[in-house]
């Protein structure tokens, strides 16, 4: 199965995906990794590995995707060969054309057990809300703000003296356990 990963940042969860990918737990490659941010990490660590890199044109929009970048990024894609999209830490709202483009082969990773504290920080917000309990989400990515299908999910504690970096910091254990879990089930699912 060939992912296309879209990330914004670091990459820790394309490093995870990575990692099960060299354990044997993900019977999977990672055909390109487009960014966003042309300084992120993310990139860095893929062109360490010898996967090829790309950054998304966005035509100077902070926080928008326009349609004009969605529909190369769909056509690097498809060129690409890739089977399923895996959205690591990109911090735009995928809409239409590229949802049309990979239908029902989107995932997105999310720190926190859905529908609570969907959009960002969602760590801080659980932590604000005095939750008692939280953890991460792999879901279907649709034109809303994390509103897919839940594929699987991961509980994690909140501890009465977390801050939103240590809680933070657990989620993620979870967060790197789970999503590599998930691609495999929906490959699997889909017959890749």
């Amino acid at each position: 199965m060939r992912l296309g990963i879209l990330g914004s940042g670091s990459g820790s969860n394309m490093q995870a995906i990575l990692d099960a990918i060299d354990a044997g737990t993900l019977d999977a490659e990672i055909a390109l990794v487009l960014s966003d941010n042309p300084d992120a990490f993310i990139l860095e660590r893929a062109a360490k590995r010898g996967i090829p890199t790309g950054v998304i044109d966005c035509r100077g929009f902070k926080t928008r995707y326009p349609e004009e970048a969605q529909l190369e990024t769909a056509r690097q894609l498809k060129d690409a060969g890739v089977d399923i999209i895996c959205l690591a830490g990109f911090m735009r709202l995928v809409k239409q054309p590229l949802l049309d483009a990979f239908p029902d082969r989107i995932l997105n990773i999310h720190p926190a057990l859905l529908p609570a504290f969907p959009g960002v920080a969602a760590w801080k917000q659980a932590v604000e809300a005095g939750a008692t309990e939280t953890g991460c989400t792999v879901h279907y990515v649709d034109a809303g703000m994390d509103t897919g299908p839940a594929i699987l999910q991961a509980k994690v504690p909140v501890y009465p003296d977390d801050t939103p970096e240590t809680l933070h910091a657990r989620i993620q254990v979870e967060e790197h356990r789970l999503y590599p879990e998930a691609i495999q089930f929906v490959g699997e699912k889909l017959g890749l």
